[in-house]
């Protein structure tokens, strides 16, 4: 079972990306919301599972002629 909060790793595997991948979304703002847990650019972040499921919804598609948000 996966826990309601993940860590980026965690985030990363839930989604099936790469921490790299999930890394550059929050830097582009293209990704899930995440929360910041202390200031700094070490601060510890934490993604929520329904989150990740809304970003997941969030992205579906009909068809691949349409183009994912």
């Amino acid at each position: 079972m996966t826990p309601e909060i993940l860590d980026t790793a965690g985030a990363a595997e839930y989604l099936g990306l790469s921490c790299p991948t999930l890394e550059r979304f929050r830097l582009t703002g293209s990704g899930p919301q995440f929360a910041k847990l202390s200031p700094g650019p070490r601060g510890p972040v934490r993604y929520r599972r329904t989150d990740l499921d809304a970003w997941v919804a969030s992205r579906l598609i009909r068809s691949t002629s349409e183009q994912a948000a």
